[in-house]
């Protein structure tokens, strides 16, 4: 076994191998960019090393400067993680080259599997059944068009080199084939150097089940079972779960029988994930497979019992499997979602900033958080803005469905947006706790799940009310005892009047409307005049924010997060935000801009699709940009005329940047 190691990567898998690795007793080397120089990771190895400025491309995907700190700190293996160098074959071949072990599968594996199309020929020849598809070199347009006519619509356009959901593209028509090549072509092209594509008939209802594999340098090579992924969003995964729900023993053994003799046919060594979709009618069919560590490995390690990173260690180390495949067993159900740093309502857009306040469910049996950040620190534009996995485990899902939701109602993140509630709607929603699951059940359930955002209730306006009041009690109580005069009444925040109640009002803005919540002080209590009626509020609220509350006679628990005047109401059921109105403070901000065309977060320009005095129609595309992994199209917001054109390809622009001059055509 190794006695140190160094983990190419950040954030939450970095902080993942690092655990496993002091469990087994042996030394982590951190590698950090400037963005990073105090992540937890960097906090939690054994020594850290700078490798450069904030971009990936000048720091984490440096493989010569990461195979220095190797050399100079004396590290004997490298643990890649997932993204960035994870899958780089010529990484993996350095590493050998420098006479440390790379942590995952031989070059030639990486390869084998690195370009779809290749992927898939090989596929074909070790017998794994495969979608009806083109995957040749040919990238004629006129060819792939036929090509696509001839496998029949709707078909799927996917970058050969491609993966995280980046380069694909959904074609219903022959219509619109070639737009959508074309925006396949330049994704594909950002984000991996290489524009070839594949054409794929695209199945309506398909299910995406994933195989993980293992195999060691021994001969041994093994399934650990399924994990179901379908849920997802931009051809991202959003809630991952093991075992896959209503698979039948036989198709499991087929499809894990399938993964092994795809791993074998590579000489694979190491973790690695075989993905099927999975028809309705039972049939599967190999989609491709990812030669590293998967984001959703705590699943299966849930259900299995067995720590995935451990035996990365172990096998990349000379050792044998663990267990053969008579000695892996399923228990229980695990499910896994990724809580992300973006706005569901606003068509899941990333988010970057500061994280003000940030709680995961306490710790307990059959309940993990696994995540590289901490309240304070800041989601980046360079990397993912994924915050944390919660993992949860039950005896059977619905135990484990039930924990899930116990899980996202005790998580709290004030500072940005984030898809908790999201996440908590997916969770109750009844076709998932029916395990009705297909890749667009996001897209089939839209409605429900992203409703209107309605506005707050009673028992959010009186759980805010009661927290600003008990706040204020609290300064005014410090502050008297640190006066001449502690038993002043002008040193009291209970409204004290001479011969008359005390009223007052506080007002919240909800969304684009103002609540007022008209008050009378009582001894040790409130009475709140709320929309739905006159309710006695008392309570006791501590420093963390936990509110114990006595609405009119019902106890409830909840927590108010306050950052000057942005108030966070959590509870079971989900979280609202409002904005306390201080008139003396100017809490009344302007509007924000209604129809001008700006930035939405800080990112590069990657396509302007317009000129100025180009007269333009409503939801016409006019600039294309690339930010946090993800392509983002600003359109025209209205029928008009573009009269200037502030950025050029290539331009970094800043978060709200006016990006195209827009005059709105006007009505008669």
């Amino acid at each position: 076994m190794f006695s140190k190691i160094l983990i190419a990567n950040r954030g939450e898998i970095a902080c993942r191998v690092i655990r496993t690795a002091k469990q087994l007793g042996i030394r982590t080397v951190a590698v950090y960019s400037d963005a990073d120089a105090g992540a937890l990771h960097v906090e939690m190895a054994d020594e850290a090393w700078h490798i450069g400025p904030a971009p990936a491309r000048e720091s984490y995907l440096r493989g010569d400067a990461i195979l220095d700190v190797a050399k100079r700190s004396g590290a004997e293996a490298i643990h890649p993680g997932y993204g960035f160098l994870s899958e780089n074959a010529g990484f993996a071949e350095a590493c050998e080259q420098a006479g440390v072990v790379f942590i995952g599968p031989p070059a030639s594996a990486i390869r084998a599997m690195g370009g779809k199309s290749e992927a898939k020929a090989l596929m074909e020849k070790a017998g794994v059944p495969l979608v009806p598809g083109y995957h040749g070199e040919d990238q004629d347009p006129d060819l792939l068009r036929a090509e696509a006519g001839r496998i029949g619509y709707p078909v799927l356009i996917k970058a050969s080199a491609g993966g995280g959901g980046k380069g694909m593209r959904v074609v219903s028509g022959p219509e619109e084939f070639d737009d959508q090549l074309n925006g396949a072509k330049r994704e594909a092209i950002n984000a991996f150097g290489d524009d070839r594509v594949l054409i794929e008939r695209y199945v309506t209802r398909p299910r995406h089940v994933e195989i993980q594999v293992f195999a060691d340098t021994h001969g041994g090579c093994v399934y650990l079972f399924e994990r179901d992924c379908s849920i997802q969003r931009r051809h991202q995964k959003v809630v991952e779960e093991a075992p896959a729900p209503n698979l039948d023993p036989d198709t499991r053994r087929r499809m894990g029988e399938a993964a092994v003799a795809a791993a074998r046919a590579i000489g694979y060594v190491g973790a690695g994930t075989v993905e099927f979709l999975l028809d309705e009618d039972g049939s599967f069919f190999f989609m491709e497979m990812n030669t590293r560590l998967q984001v959703e490995h705590p699943v299966t390690e849930y259900i299995t019992g067995q720590d995935l990173v451990e035996w990365q260690l172990r096998v990349a180390s000379g050792q044998p499997l663990p267990r053969t495949q008579d000695r892996l067993h399923i228990h229980g159900h695990a499910i896994e979602v990724r809580l992300y740093a973006e706005d569901p309502q606003k068509g899941f857009l990333p988010q970057t900033g500061r994280l003000d306040h940030l709680v995961f469910p306490p710790l307990d049996f059959g309940i993990r958080t696994d995540t590289g950040v901490r309240a304070g620190d800041t989601i980046s534009i360079h990397y993912d803005p994924m915050i944390a996995k919660l993992i949860v485990k039950g005896e059977d899902r619905a135990a484990a469905v039930r924990k899930l939701r116990g899980a996202l109602a005790a998580t709290q993140v004030v500072g940005l947006a984030a898809n908790t509630d999201f996440l908590l709607a997916i969770a109750s929603h009844p076709a998932f706790l029916a395990a009705d699951l297909d890749t667009k059940f996001i897209e089939r359930y839209q409605d429900d799940l992203l409703p209107e955002p309605a506005p707050a209730d009673d028992e959010v306006l009186a759980l805010a009310s009661l927290a600003v009041l008990l706040d204020r009690s609290a300064k005014a109580r410090a502050v008297a005892a640190a006066s001449a005069d502690p038993y002043s009444p002008w040193a009291g925040s209970d409204g004290w009047r001479l011969n008359d109640d005390a009223h007052d009002t506080l007002t919240f803005r909800d969304g684009g409307m103002d609540r007022p919540v008209h008050l009378i002080y009582r001894r040790g209590s409130y009475r709140f005049d709320l929309p739905g009626g006159t309710v006695e509020a008392s309570g006791r609220l501590a420093p963390d924010g936990t509110l114990s509350a006595d609405l009119g006679g019902r106890r409830l628990e909840g927590t108010v997060v306050r950052r000057g005047a942005d108030i966070a109401v959590f509870r079971e059921r989900g979280s609202h935000r409002l904005t306390l109105i201080e008139p003396l403070a100017g809490a009344d901000a302007a509007d924000a801009p209604g129809s001008r065309l700006i930035a939405p977060m800080p990112g590069k320009i990657i396509a302007v699709l317009t000129e100025p005095g180009a007269v333009v129609t409503k939801g016409q595309p006019l600039v294309v940009m690339e930010a946090m992994k993800m392509e983002h199209t600003i359109k025209a917001p209205s029928d008009g005329t573009v009269e200037k054109v502030r950025y050029a390809v290539g331009d970094q622009v800043e978060d709200g940047a006016e990006l195209i001059g827009f005059a709105e055509t006007s009505t008669p």
